[in-house]
C-alpha cells in the first residue's frame, strides 16, 4: 500500500479523466508552518475517507512565552476552462467549498474567508465585484448571474477570460450563452496564539472525491492502458491488487465504480523537526470494497480501516488512495 486544502501557518501579518462521467478529486492536505524555531508538531492523527477527513495535531510551544502566528487553510482551487468540466465538490457553498472546521482546545474557530479571482494568469476579483457576480465558478447561479449581464459586461468579461460563449439548446432551439471561465483561489484564516505547552487543533471536513461510474483496473485490457503505469506507480497497485481487482470485475462484470482521493502531505517537510508520532487511517467505506495506497508497516484494524504509524516523520510524498467497489442503491 502507498502512502487535498493545506494548512498554513504564517508569522502575524497586518491584515485522470477516464469518461463523461467522471469527477476529479480536489487536492487537499494538513497544516503546514513556514520555518519556525517557536513551535512543533509533536503528534498529527489524520483519518481519511469517502466521507471525511479528520485532522488532530498536537502543537508544543517549548519557549516561555506565548506565540502568536497567523493560521491560513488553502482550499483546493476550483477552475473553469471548458464546457462540461465535472468537478467533485460536497457542498453547494460559494466559500466553504468542502464544509471545512477547526477547533483549538476545543472551543471553535471564527475564521476569516479571503477569495481571489483568476483569469489568464491575472487577478480579476474587483472586476466581478463590480459586476455584483458571485466568485465561485461552478456553480449553475453563477453562469445564469453572467448570462444576464448588460451587453457591455458581457464583452469585458470576453475580453478579459472570465467567460467564453457556448451554444446550445435549452428546448428553443441553439442559443448563445455567457460561461463562466475563471479559477477561485480560497483561504480560511485566523490569528491563533499558542501558549507555552500543549495546543491542540483540529480540522474536518468533506473530501473532493473524484468518482468514476466505471473503472477499467482489473479489466483484460489493463495492462495496455496508457495510464494503467501512472495510476500503479500512484496508488502503489501490487499484483495482489490487481489479481484480486481482476476477481471483482469479472464477478461483478465490469459494473465497479472508482473513487479517488488526494491529500497533501508533503506539507509537514515546512515543520522546523520532523513530526514526532504520526498516524494514518485509511477507511475504504464498504468491507467489500478494494483499496490501495503508498505506505509502509500498514495493517488492517477493522473491517474497513488500515492504519500506518511513523515516528520522526517527514512525508516525502503526497498521499492517494484508490478504492473500487460495486454501486450502492
Amino acid at each position: 500500500m502507498r502512502l487535498c486544502p493545506a494548512l498554513v501557518i504564517l508569522p502575524l501579518l497586518a491584515a485522470p479523466a477516464l469518461a463523461n462521467d467522471s469527477s476529479a478529486e480536489l487536492r487537499a492536505g494538513g497544516l503546514v508552518l513556514t520555518r519556525t524555531d517557536a513551535i512543533e508538531m509533536d503528534e498529527e492523527d489524520l483519518y481519511v475517507s469517502p466521507g471525511e477527513v479528520r485532522v488532530r495535531y498536537r502543537f508544543l510551544n517549548r519557549g516561555a512565552a506565548p506565540v502568536t502566528l497567523r493560521v491560513a487553510f488553502p482550499m483546493p482551487d476550483v477552475k473553469v476552462e471548458g464546457m462540461d468540466e465535472n468537478m467533485s465538490l460536497p457542498t453547494e457553498s460559494a466559500d466553504n467549498l468542502l464544509d471545512f472546521s477547526t477547533r483549538v482546545n476545543g472551543a471553535a474557530v471564527r475564521a476569516q474567508v479571503e477569495q481571489k479571482v483568476f483569469a489568464r494568469g491575472v487577478e480579476q476579483t474587483e472586476a466581478l465585484r463590480r459586476l455584483g457576480v458571485s466568485l465561485a465558478p461552478h456553480l449553475r447561479s453563477t453562469n445564469e448571474a453572467i448570462d444576464r449581464l448588460p451587453p457591455a459586461a458581457k464583452e469585458d468579461m470576453l475580453k478579459l477570460g472570465l467567460a467564453d460563449i457556448e451554444e446550445y439548446d435549452v428546448g428553443k432551439g441553439m442559443e448563445k450563452h455567457l460561461s463562466a471561465r475563471w479559477t477561485l483561489r480560497t483561504t480560511w484564516h485566523w490569528e491563533q496564539t499558542f501558549a507555552p505547552g500543549e495546543t491542540i487543533v483540529e480540522h474536518r471536513y468533506k473530501p473532493g472525491v473524484g468518482v468514476s461510474a466505471g473503472t477499467m483496473v482489473g479489466s483484460p485490457d489493463w495492462p495496455k492502458l496508457e495510464y494503467a503505469r501512472d495510476y500503479e506507480k500512484r496508488y502503489c497497485l501490487d499484483r495482489d491488487f490487481l489479481s484480486s481487482a481482476g476477481r471483482i470485475y469479472r464477478a461483478a462484470q465490469g459494473a465497479l465504480m472508482e473513487s479517488r482521493i488526494a491529500y497533501v502531505l508533503t506539507t509537514g517537510g515546512h515543520w522546523a523537526k520532523p513530526i514526532r508520532a504520526f498516524r494514518l487511517v485509511v477507511d475504504k467505506g464498504a468491507a467489500d470494497a478494494l483499496v490501495s495506497f503508498c505506505g509502509e508497516n500498514v495493517r488492517k484494524i477493522g473491517p474497513t480501516q488500515f492504519e500506518m504509524r511513523k515516528e520522526n516523520f517527514l512525508p516525502a510524498r503526497d498521499l492517494d488512495v484508490l478504492i473500487l467497489a460495486r454501486p450502492r442503491g
